[in-house]
């Protein structure tokens, strides 16, 4: 990723998994297809509301999906999305809707990040979208809000750090989470990890 060459302050991106679908909880590779919050996914998505406080964002960028969609817009900040292709999930091919366990049932020890999935997206091809997005948003004057998806948002704190895509691997990610991606002076880092909001 080309840092951005304004003076002004470097824009910090805040990356907000949506919360819990059907197929989430149930470990389901979920990637084009549109599924709603679950009813735990919207009570997530409403206790992300009190976690980011209202806290004020130059942009807020969202996934078209609606579990994204309706997470944005639980969380307090569905007056001011946009909506952007490049933040939808991994086409997983052949193995939407089935689970890991499920796949290594053919393909023994098999790992997305590794091996990829037949008639999808390679990571790869992710981390190319990843790029077009940061490289979009380096020159925001402020930080910017990103609701999305579980892999995708994992391949975008890869390439921040500009590793390569497949090390996404090693930033696990909760449903309804909270990171931060950050600068210590002009080094890209991780300021935040996988926060989530306060259990009731």
């Amino acid at each position: 990723m080309t840092p951005p060459t304004a003076a002004r302050a470097r824009p910090k991106l805040w990356l907000v998994r949506h919360g819990q679908t059907q197929w989430s909880d149930n470990g389901r590779h979920t990637g084009r297809t549109d599924l709603p919050l679950d009813t735990r996914g919207k009570q997530q998505a409403e206790g992300l509301r009190r976690l980011l406080a209202a806290r004020p964002f130059a942009r807020v960028l969202s996934s078209p999906l609606q579990r994204a969609v309706e997470t944005c817009r639980l969380a307090g900040y569905g007056q001011q999305v946009e909506y952007v292709d490049t933040l939808v999930e991994w086409d997983y091919g052949d193995y939407e809707g089935i689970t890991t366990e499920e796949v290594r049932r053919d393909r023994p020890g098999w790992l997305i990040w590794n091996d990829g999935v037949p008639n999808g997206e390679t990571v790869e091809q992710v981390g190319k979208r990843a790029d077009r997005l940061l490289q979009a948003l380096a020159d925001t004057d402020g930080d910017v809000a990103l609701f999305g998806h579980g892999h995708m948002l994992r391949v975008l704190a890869a390439r921040w750090l500009d590793l390569p895509a497949a090390n996404g691997r090693l930033f696990a990610l909760d449903a309804a989470s909270v990171s931060r991606l950050d600068y210590e002076h002009d080094l890209p880092v991780i300021g935040q990890w996988n926060r989530l909001p306060a259990q009731e």
